[in-house]
């Protein structure tokens, strides 16, 4: 591959939200589309899945638990593509409504994956994206119901524009302390684990916005954080009124905006609207 081909590449890609919007980038992307997955069968046999279909993914393994994964991934884009153009991080988990899991430990497993792994995936990859690169975070409304949910005096904190990484990742791991401890309710929590997850996902892409802005603004690079909607998948069940594809939509305009584009950055986005939260 030359440095001159362009990459896009989805977290989580082998099945539901992560699948269709990598099959719709290999579609309307100009460039290479790689599909990542934990699990390398799974991410392997998504891929034979989308090129009987006429299209062609790359695979490349990624556990975004692991930072060495995260690594490795990074190393591989610089060597084959000297960057990223579009990064979707879609990939994430949630426990069902009715799972025994004590809560505690759903907020801190939520909060590992959905919350500090997907900002370690950014941490690692933002430096390599190229100028008029895209960056796409999935989060989600509930995450939104969550902030509502909070105490008055945690919302602020989470609304306040001087609000740092620093100041988000410690708010994040005092939510799994609480819970630990059994006094989030009492602190001024939600009962939501992945609720909080996707507040803090959608804080975090305000945060890294403000900070492509201070560091890189002549690259105009746009990363914003958005919400598919309640899609049928493995997560949301039968439950869901959307299909993938209605999913994949916002997501993938988010990621093919035009290089000219200059917003929206550092929003929250539903139905390619700008949400207020």
């Amino acid at each position: 591959m030359s440095s001159c081909t362009r990459v896009a590449l989805v977290t989580g890609a082998n099945k539901g939200i992560g699948f269709a919007v990598t099959r719709e980038l290999c579609r309307r992307f100009p460039g290479d589309v790689v599909l990542t997955a934990r699990d390398e069968v799974r991410g392997r046999t998504a891929v034979q899945q989308l090129q009987a279909e006429g299209l062609s993914p790359r695979f490349h393994q990624l556990d975004i638990d692991d930072l060495q994964s995260i690594r490795a991934l990074r190393d591989f884009l610089r060597r084959e593509y000297g960057g990223l153009n579009v990064l979707v991080n879609n990939a994430g988990i949630a426990f069902k409504m009715d799972d025994p899991t004590p809560f505690d430990i759903q907020a801190e497993l939520t909060l590992k994956t959905n919350f500090f792994a997907t900002r370690n995936v950014c941490t690692e990859l933002l430096p390599i994206m190229k100028p008029h690169g895209r960056v796409v975070n999935i989060s989600s409304l509930q995450g939104s119901k969550a902030l509502e949910d909070c105490s008055e005096a945690l919302q602020e904190r989470f609304r306040c524009d001087t609000l740092t990484e620093g100041d988000l990742v410690d708010l994040m791991k005092k939510f799994v302390e609480d819970a630990k401890n059994e006094v989030h309710g009492r602190e001024g929590w939600p009962d939501s684990a992945y609720g909080v997850s996707k507040l803090g996902v959608t804080v975090l892409s305000r945060i890294m916005a403000w900070q492509l802005n201070e560091k890189r603004k002549a690259d105009r690079i746009l990363l914003n954080a958005c919400c598919p909607g309640w899609v049928k998948t493995d997560m949301a069940g039968d439950q869901g009124s959307r299909t993938l594809e209605q999913g994949a939509e916002t997501p993938v305009y988010l990621a093919l905006l035009p290089p000219d584009a200059t917003e929206p950055h550092g929003q929250l986005v539903r139905d390619k609207v700008v949400q207020n939260w």
